[in-house]
């Protein structure tokens, strides 16, 4: 039978009422028989009359209707591919493999192909490849976004199944079938962007300037002259900011807050805080150049917590030595400048009243806890010495955290132990935390990053905290600490404890065991009095010597034996001097107990050489990298090893590489050196 198209649902119904009211008048003409038979004939003629006319209507309409219909979807149809075509929208389609298969004109219009482009989407969006279209790995619709010829567009890409479609064909099997198209909608969003950067730009950012040597700088000019340097600096800084439409207000006699874009922000640093340049050019006969430090504070969610963030930075930016620009956002922290040398301050104020609040915090608690860095040298086992030494003039019980000694530091413990009522000083970590509790303080000494600290748990079960120390404040430090005392214009934390010492108690006197400790950790943190020493340094060793530190015990302590030497030696005679003025130089002592310890030390050997501005020396020790830089005034190789992730001072710093070998460690030392002398950070 042939088959025809055939009328469903509505409009079924629709067509056929006419009939359905037929047999509704038929009924009532037979029911007319029973009342009226003249009635019932004429209804009876008027019902057949009905039936033919609507009859005859019905089956002549319907083919015409049906056509009609028919134009209508086919009418519709292409209506609707009209106005795909024409969607101001770009849109294409792709097959499984990303080749173009049918554009609209708005697409075209964007990619400048003409109609009937075939080739692969890859050869128009190099980002969109075959391996990240949807269906192949990837969720069904994902987006994207991506930069073509100037405009910014967002890229929604969708995997259109055809199973369905392809299970009702007639034409082919569908049986296990599952390809499928990707839909192409790419929306400009351009506009959006750059109104978003624009709100993003006029955003504002709080900032501090400190000047570091305000007292210094005014006392190195005659008092006449002290009201103009003043007012010099305050038209620099003042002028320099108005220039970049932000506001500058003087709060104190050296500090001031600043308000700025954020698109003003990143004008600073293209010009890498050229201010702090320009401060140090003023001078009307001042033999000390005044230096400023600045914090900005940007990206909070509030105007206080950028006001907040700037407080932060000016804080790591003078806990870093000052002379620099620090921005902190919630993600991260920058640094900027840092080269010249730290100032050290004359007054020992400062010190004074960090003894007393010292005093007051540990006279407070029952017991004493005290640790370094992992690892510890010299002045990190002497410093830990000095606070036992308080400790016990307050009458405290102390302990020092020792985990495992290196060999370098061996005869200080031996000679520290050998005193009296010291055999139960050094306890292990594990036996510290088990101290630990709300009536303990933690001091830990010569570092300020709790990750390399020689016990890091600890620090989670002591609520009292005292950091002392003379590193450089980096991204990462000891939260919440109840004391912080941070100088990094010191030479070594022994030298700021021998300091604290001294107003501790009146006439304050030590064992000259713990003397020789104490000294000794100056001693190698300066290099035997050669980098970093200052006025107060020599102060603080007379302290010492006063007290019987003996340098020919501490000069015996630390003689190498003939491996050692000769292993320092092998390093400096392979040393690369690169640039013409960075010694490179790879220290290969597996066999001794202190490796790290030999590598520092040729480091120091090296700037020994005529021209060498920075030395670096690379060890492999535990599968690890380490390198060991130094310096002596001109290179701040601080800012070099942050950059490869380490820190440390101006002059002595160093960083761990993982995962890398000597030779990627060093071509990544050489990447770091070029790049930052290309950005003039050198």
């Amino acid at each position: 039978m042939k088959k025809r198209i055939r009328l469903k649902g509505r409009i079924r119904t629709y067509m056929r009422f006419s009939i359905y009211l037929g047999f509704i008048l038929l009924a009532v003409t037979m029911s007319m028989f029973m009342v009226d038979l003249t009635a019932a004939v004429i209804l009876s003629v008027f019902t057949g009359l009905y039936f033919a006319i609507t009859l005859t209507l019905y089956y002549y309409n319907k083919p015409l209707i049906m056509n009609e219909l028919i134009s209508f979807a086919t009418e519709y149809g292409q209506i609707q591919r009209k106005l795909l075509r024409d969607l101001e929208v770009p849109y294409a389609l792709l097959d499984e493999d990303g080749k173009v298969m049918w554009t609209n004109s708005a697409f075209e219009g964007v990619c400048h192909q003409p109609r009937g482009y075939r080739k692969s989407i890859t050869t128009l969006f190099p980002t969109i490849t075959k391996d990240r279209l949807p269906g192949n790995g990837t969720p069904d619709q994902m987006n994207c976004d991506l930069e073509y010829e100037g405009r910014d567009y967002n890229v929604s890409l969708r995997r259109i199944p055809l199973k369905e479609m392809a299970e009702h064909s007639d034409m082919i099997d569908a049986q296990g079938y599952d390809g499928f198209l990707v839909a192409v909608f790419l929306f400009d969003v351009t506009a959006l962007h750059l109104a978003l950067q624009e709100v993003d730009d006029q955003s504002l950012c709080v900032g501090m300037v400190y000047l570091d040597n305000y007292d210094e700088a005014l006392e190195s000019i005659e008092e006449v002259r002290q009201s103009l340097l003043v007012a010099l600096i305050d038209r620099r800084i003042n002028k320099y900011i108005s220039g970049l439409d932000g506001i500058c207000r003087k709060m104190e006699k050296d500090k001031y807050l600043l308000i700025l874009r954020k698109k003003t922000v990143a004008q600073l640093q293209e010009n890498h805080f050229d201010l702090l340049e320009d401060i140090k050019k003023v001078s009307i006969g001042n033999e000390m150049a005044v230096t400023i430090s600045i914090g900005l504070g940007v990206d909070g969610l509030t105007y206080a917590q950028n006001y907040e963030f700037a407080r932060n930075a000016i804080d790591i930016a003078l806990g870093r030595g000052g002379d620099q620009a620090v921005i902190k956002t919630p993600e991260a922290v920058t640094y900027y400048g840092g080269k010249s040398q730290q100032v050290e301050k004359s007054t020992r104020v400062k010190a004074r009243v960090k003894a007393h609040a010292l005093r007051e915090i540990i006279s407070a608690r029952d017991l004493v806890l005290v640790m370094g860095h992992r690892n510890p040298d010299a002045d990190a086992f002497g410093s830990a010495v000095g606070i036992y030494c308080i400790s016990r003039m307050l009458n405290k019980k102390c302990h020092i955290v020792l985990d495992q000694p290196t060999s370098d530091i061996r005869p200080l413990i031996d000679s520290f132990r050998n005193g009296p009522d010291y055999e139960d000083a050094i306890i292990s970590g594990e036996t510290a935390i088990e101290m630990a509790g709300s009536n303990v303080v933690l001091v830990v000494v010569d570092v300020n990053k709790p990750s390399i600290t020689e016990c890091p748990e600890l620090l989670k079960y002591c609520k009292s905290i005292v950091v002392l120390d003379h590193h450089r404040a980096g991204n990462e430090i000891i939260e919440n600490a109840t004391l912080s005392y941070v100088e990094p214009y010191a030479s070594s934390a022994c030298e700021m404890i021998s300091e604290i010492l001294q107003y501790i108690q009146d006439n304050a006197k030590i064992r000259p065991e713990e003397a020789d400790c104490m000294y000794s950790g100056i001693t190698v943190d300066t290099n035997n009095f050669l980098t970093k020493t200052g006025v107060r340094t020599f102060e603080a060793a007379a302290f010492l010597r006063r007290c019987g530190a003996d340098m020919t015990r501490v000069r015996k302590m630390f003689r190498a034996d003939a491996s050692e030497y000769k292993a320092k030696a092998d390093a400096v005679s392979q040393a690369e001097i690169y640039k013409k003025c960075y010694a490179i130089s790879v220290c290969t002592a597996d066999d001794l107990p202190s490796p790290l310890v030999i590598g520092a030390q040729a480091a120091n050997e090296l700037l020994n050489m005529r021209g060498v501005r920075a030395s670096f020396v690379l060890t492999d020790y535990q599968g690890k990298i380490n390198i060991s830089a130094r310096s002596i005034d001109e290179v701040n190789v601080q800012l070099i090893m942050e950059r490869m992730g380490g820190g440390g001072h101006m002059n002595v710093a160093a960083c761990q590489m993982e995962g890398v070998g000597i030779a990627e460690a060093i071509g990544a030392l050489k990447s770091t050196i070029d790049a930052m002398e290309e950005s003039g950070e050198l």
